[in-house]
């Protein structure tokens, strides 16, 4: 027999059996779903399309700013550490006020900041305008998650999960295409990669704009209209501020454990992402063109991955997907780093982000169902961000540790060997490492599959920190609620069963 931490893996047939078919369920989404699901999707495209700028033009930055590696990349460091301070503010924003603005917001502000880094002509001033794109980088992935996945139908939001969390790799996709073509055709050169990224971020804001706001939040104003207890803004800010002081004194350890796992996963994603074109093209001496491709290459690999996970995770569940894809990372690690043809280092970075991305797939309605249900937005999105700020150092890292681990390699354009980082053995070590430790801190964790969390207080009225019943019931209390969705897929605010302060302390030692 198995033991209990591995058996439990596996969602209790119970919370599956009563489930709709999928395409059933998605015959039924109007169009407001669609648009919601999809504006919030275009909004993280974007954020990777941004953040990938940088990644894709260190050699170009080397060369405009006439610094090394490891000093460019700080600029990624710097990036990352300021996003848990954006995650924070717009988190918080967008559940008191809702979630339309904050991200229309959101969205603008990161437009401005990544023209404007179009234009400096310093490398301070380039570091100074990344700090500042970080702090409106961080708001945008718990705000795109909640604004997808929170109006969908339970059985909808596995494989929303993966082409959500997807888009990542579409942003990275699209702006390795823009690399190619578009920045060496203009004079501009590398700058006109982060103005392209800049509008794509400005059209993302009009669409959100022009998109409903989240249904959750519409009927929290309805039922207050219904009650006739129309309460203030200032109020409304008390009670909001009660509320998540009181969901961190219930929750302080689901908390720490949000955080490490998502600074498993932010190692993972920018330990084999970051440094990777220059990988490829210090270590293995290939041109930025070639190097672009493998990039593109990667990345169709990481939209698979993604998808098919997230479809897995709504029948085999969250923690047993993501255990099988990060296995599939280690597995392959070798075609990532032993070869030296151009066509084996491109199979070998399209499994591997098939593993990574595949496994991200899982991460938005994992962390979803796994949050507080009245802090969906404000949890995902600043355990995420803490996570990256952790991570933040992943580039340096692995640069550093090239310039240590040297090796001998053929220099394609001139025939002569050449002394050069080793990133592929730093890479191997460093991602099989990451791997270890996220499949052990994925198997240790809690996974509320199936959780009805749209059916939850908001987190701007009384009791909503106490209003966790998703984060205690039971994969059989699920499916008790699967059937009655059949009758009633509309949203409904009202609480499923109540929650003991008892029960909420162990949902919360849980993990």
């Amino acid at each position: 027999m198995a033991p209990y931490f591995l058996r439990n893996l596996v969602p209790r047939k119970e919370s599956r059996e009563n489930a709709r078919p999928l395409l059933t369920v998605l015959a039924g989404l109007t169009w407001v779903q669609w648009a919601q699901f999809l504006s919030g999707w275009l909004a993280w495209t974007c954020d990777a399309i941004d953040f990938f700028s940088v990644s894709l033009s260190v050699v170009h930055l080397q060369k405009e700013f006439g610094k090394d590696t490891h000093t460019i990349t700080t600029s990624i460091t710097l990036t990352l550490l300021f996003r848990s301070v954006g995650a924070l503010i717009f988190g918080i924003a967008s559940d008191r006020f809702g979630r339309k603005w904050p991200l229309v917001i959101n969205l603008i502000l990161v437009a401005i900041l990544e023209l404007a880094a179009g234009f400096v002509s310093t490398f301070p001033a380039f570091l100074a305008l990344r700090a500042l794109f970080g702090i409106g980088m961080g708001g945008v992935w718990g705000l795109s998650a909640s604004t997808a996945l929170e109006n969908l139908p339970v059985e909808a939001r596995g494989i929303a999960s993966g082409f959500l969390q997807e888009g990542y790799a579409v942003g990275y996709l699209l702006a390795a295409c823009i690399n190619l073509k578009l920045v060496p055709a203009v004079d501009a050169g590398w700058r006109a990669l982060f103005w392209t990224a800049a509008g794509i971020s400005f059209f993302a804001a009009g669409v959100r704009a022009l998109v409903p706001e989240s249904e959750v939040f519409l009927k929290a104003k309805e039922e207050e209209r219904k009650r006739g207890k129309v309460r203030s803004a200032g109020e409304k800010t008390r009670v909001f501020g009660k509320e998540l002081a009181e969901m961190l004194k219930r929750h302080w350890l689901l908390c720490i454990y949000a955080v490490l796992l998502m600074a498993g996963f932010n190692f993972l994603s920018h330990g084999s992402q970051d440094l990777y074109p220059t990988y490829l093209q210090r270590s293995k001496g290939f041109q930025p063109g070639d190097a672009t491709i493998a990039t593109i290459i990667g990345n169709c690999g990481a939209i698979s991955g993604g998808i098919l996970a997230g479809y897995l995770s709504q029948h085999i569940g969250r923690r047993l997907t993501i255990v099988i894809f990060v296995c599939i990372v280690a597995v392959f690690i070798p075609l990532w780093i032993l070869p030296t043809s151009f066509g084996a280092l491109s199979a070998g970075a399209f499994f591997v982000q098939v593993g990574v991305q595949g496994a991200w797939g899982v991460i938005p309605i994992q962390l979803a169902e796994m949050s507080p249900p009245a802090f969906r937005a404000t949890f995902p999105g600043v355990a995420y961000q803490i996570g990256n700020m952790i991570s933040a150092a992943s580039a340096q890292i692995e640069a550093t540790a090239g310039n240590s681990l040297r090796a001998t390699v053929l220099n394609r354009e001139t025939g002569q060997m050449e002394d050069v980082p080793d990133y592929a053995t730093v890479q191997g070590i460093f991602i099989g490492c990451v791997a270890a430790f996220v499949i052990v801190i994925t198997i240790l964790g809690p996974e509320h599959h199936g959780s009805h969390f749209e059916k939850h207080k908001p987190a701007f009225e009384e009791g909503a920190a106490r209003d966790d019943e998703s984060s205690t019931r039971s994969s059989e209390s699920v499916a008790g609620n699967a059937m009655a969705d059949r009758q009633s897929p509309d949203l409904d605010l009202k609480r499923v069963g109540p929650t003991s302060p008892v029960e909420a302390s162990a949902s919360s030692e849980k993990v």
